[in-house]
C-alpha cells in the first residue's frame, strides 16, 4: 500500500467514517487504485435500512479521484471540487455491503484543466467488476470560502 488510511487524511475533507477508502495502492499521473474495507460495515455512514446501495460507489470513486488531484497536482492546495456529473453509470450488483472482499476503486483521468476534470471509473473486487462510469468534477477557488 502505498499510502494508508493516516496518509490520506490529508487528501480529503472526509473525517471519520466518512472517509471511505482506506488506502492507496497505486497512482500515477493518469490514473489511482485505491482500496476500502468498511463497506460491510453495519454501522457505515451511507447505510439506508441496514442497506448500502451500490449507488454509494459513486461516493468511493469520486474520494479516489479526490486524492489523485491533490497526489498530482502542482503543490500547492488543490482546490475544492465538487462532483458536478456522472454519465454511462453501469451497475453489475445492486449493493455493496453483501460483497465479499475489498472494493478495488480505480480511476482514470481523461482530462485535466484548471476548471476541472473527467474521469473514468471502476470499482470492482479482485474478480468482478461492480460499478462503472463516468464522472466530471468541478475545481472552486478556495477564496472567499470559510474553512
Amino acid at each position: 500500500m502505498r499510502l494508508g488510511r493516516v496518509e490520506i487524511d490529508g487528501y480529503l475533507p472526509h473525517r471519520g467514517a466518512m472517509r471511505l477508502l482506506a488506502g492507496v495502492r497505486a497512482y500515477d499521473h493518469d490514473t489511482i487504485e485505491c482500496l476500502a474495507d468498511g463497506h460491510r460495515d453495519p454501522t457505515h455512514p451511507l447505510r439506508v435500512r441496514g442497506r448500502l446501495g451500490a449507488a454509494c460507489a459513486i461516493e468511493y470513486a469520486a474520494q479516489a479521484m479526490a486524492i489523485h488531484g491533490a497526489l498530482c497536482g502542482d503543490g500547492q492546495t488543490p482546490p475544492a471540487g465538487s462532483l458536478l456529473a456522472v454519465r454511462d453509470v453501469r451497475f453489475q450488483v445492486a449493493r455493496l455491503d453483501d460483497i465479499d472482499g475489498d472494493l478495488i476503486i480505480h480511476c482514470q483521468c481523461l482530462a485535466r484543466d484548471t476548471r476541472g476534470a473527467g474521469y473514468r471509473f471502476l470499482v470492482a473486487t479482485a474478480s468482478n467488476p461492480l460499478v462503472s462510469g463516468r464522472a466530471t468534477v468541478q475545481f472552486t477557488p478556495l477564496q472567499g470560502h470559510a474553512s
